[in-house]
């Protein structure tokens, strides 16, 4: 049965049935968004510290650098009192702290840690130029016999054998230079994997110090395995080296991030590994330092979002991420972004409303139009929140604040627009008609915005898709602020009417992209990374919408 046309500004008793079921329909929407944030950010108990009451952390990896600090700048050199600030907050938590390197300041530590108590595990860092090494390497001999109380143990060098800096018969002449110029133990340390192929190096060191990073294994482990994991490795890394002592110099998880196949960043992810980990340490008596005591947002050039939130700490106001026995929320600010999800909602549904207000002679709002508008309310006011809370976390220099910033445009634009192109049965145009010849173009301003939302959407999706393909290890998921832009055009292409006219050649060429990658993203992060699967599953529904773009006017 054909729809029936009618003149809304003539008809209050159609007008205000539209109303009603507008407000039934936003009713539903925010109850679904408190809802929904409700579970996110219901708290987890955290269990009990392994440890005793008297007792503190084996030790801590500390860098002391924060904010905008990176020892990527040569010129950085970090103050005195600002270490001695951190260290002060580290001693009630910690009877040693591990650092990797000996200058930028960080040569001051040990000074500190004596003044205060602390031990310290001292690193050099040792790279391919020989001059820098020679440098550290006597800066950290110097340390070590001025400081002998204080200095636990000199690490020489941190994973040079992965980076491929030395080769292992270097790495063990230099670990026994070393060990000829102090009288404090002296190792190395590295990922567990090197020290199984490195029998050289393990003889020439006092202790065997191995890296267990679950998160970072070549076959990741979620958390809920990482402490048998860590377990086990451990015990393969004693047999292969009777007669040393085996330490774990770094493990660890992180509080946020992109997934690795099954294990997920989160807070209560983080206090359940580190708790597993000092349990089996309490109960096999190894010794464990924990990376590490401060987030630092320079590792985020190195290894996305992830790096930055490695601390115990984070790095803004140095406040601890959980505390043992309590509970910790993943989204502890979830009521003010539910809140302002309702609020968005309220903007989703004022504008269909309003769109439709301001329509002459159009027909009757079917149900259809009403659940599509009601979608795009839920996706984009349930998202918006998880949006604006990753921009910070998410954006690193110019660059990235500027792909950030437009994943968050299009988040918010998208849900308003096409909920109005829904209500004035405005279609979609190509993208030829908005940057083709000036004859051709279309002139509605609806159509204008709902035609640069969608090719903006377009050119993010293929940023995030190509990237997942060719650079992946890296690269987060935009899951929330893509799928707020691409389910209202989504829901309005399956809505609409499709004009009869021919498709876009950028339509079809980058649906066919995004098609194409999908299936590559989905096998190579697996099915364990429900991150990787949602944006698969809006980059599809995007290839699909794309496809169905056809020529019409206005």
């Amino acid at each position: 049965m054909p729809m029936r046309r009618i003149a809304l500004s003539r008809n209050p008793s159609e007008l205000g049935l539209s109303m009603r079921i507008g407000l039934v329909c936003f009713a539903v929407t925010a109850a679904i968004i408190g809802a929904v944030w409700a579970w996110l950010g219901a708290p987890v108990q955290v269990a009990q510290s392994p440890l005793g009451v008297s007792e503190k952390l084996y030790c801590v990896s500390y860098a002391p650098f924060r904010g905008s600090q990176t020892p990527f700048d040569p010129n950085t050199r970090i103050p005195a009192a600002q270490i001695e600030a951190d260290l002060t907050l580290l001693a009630g938590l910690t009877d040693c702290v591990r650092v990797y390197s000996v200058d930028q300041g960080l040569e001051q530590v040990v000074p500190i840690a004596a003044k205060l108590g602390l031990k310290v595990l001292q690193g050099f860092w040792i790279s391919n130029n020989a001059e820098k090494t020679k440098v550290q390497f006597e800066t950290a001999v110097r340390l070590a016999n001025s400081y002998p109380d204080t200095v636990r143990a000199v690490v020489v060098g941190n994973e040079v054998l992965l980076r491929g800096d030395l080769s292992a018969a270097d790495l063990a002449a230099t670990i026994r230079a070393m060990k000829a110029r102090v009288k404090v133990p002296v190792t190395y340390a590295d990922v567990w994997e090197f020290w199984l192929r490195s029998p050289d190096v393990a003889a020439a060191v006092d202790f065997v110090t191995i890296h267990i990073l679950p998160y970072w294994e070549d076959f990741p482990i979620p958390a809920a395995q990482a402490g048998p994991h860590v377990d086990a490795i451990r015990r393969q890394v004693v047999a292969a080296f009777p007669g040393k002592e085996v330490i774990i110099g770094e493990v660890g998880w992180p509080s946020a991030g992109r997934m690795r196949e099954g294990a997920l960043p989160s807070p209560a992810n983080q206090a359940r590994v580190i708790q597993d980990v000092l349990a089996l340490a309490k109960r096999d008596k190894f010794k464990v330092n924990v990376i590490e005591a401060f987030d630092q947002p320079w590792k985020r050039a190195l290894e996305g979002v992830v790096g930055g939130h490695w601390g115990l700490f984070d790095d803004a106001g140095h406040k601890p991420k959980f505390t043992f026995g309590q509970a910790v929320s993943n989204h502890p600010h979830w009521i003010w972004q539910a809140a302002g999800g309702i609020a968005f909602a309220a903007l989703v549904f004022g504008g269909a409303l309003a769109a439709r207000r301001g329509a002459t002679t159009v027909s009757n709002p079917s149900l259809a139009m009403w659940l599509a508008v009601t979608g795009n309310a839920i996706a984009g006011g349930g998202l918006i929140g998880l949006s604006v809370a990753n921009l910070p976390v998410e954006s690193l220099y110019v660059s990235g604040w500027l792909r950030s910033l437009a994943f968050l445009a299009v988040a918010v634009l998208s849900p308003v627009a096409v909920s109005m192109a829904i209500m004035r049965e405005t279609a979609l145009p190509r993208f030829s008609r908005l940057i083709g010849p000036r004859g051709q173009r279309v002139h509605g301003p609806l159509a204008i915005t709902i035609g640069a939302v969608a090719m903006a959407c377009m050119l993010l999706a293929l940023i995030v898709a190509l990237g997942l393909v060719f650079d992946p290890r890296y690269r987060d998921f935009p899951f929330a602020p893509l799928t707020a832009a691409v389910v209202p055009l989504l829901l309005h292409s399956l809505v609409m009417p499709r004009p009869s006219g021919t498709r876009g050649a950028a339509e079809v060429a980058a649906s066919a992209v995004l098609a194409a990658s999908v299936p590559y993203i989905v096998f190579n992060e697996t099915l364990a990374n429900w991150q990787a699967l949602w944006v698969s599953a809006v980059l599809a529904a995007l290839a699909f919408t794309l496809a169905r773009v056809r020529d019409a006017r206005d």
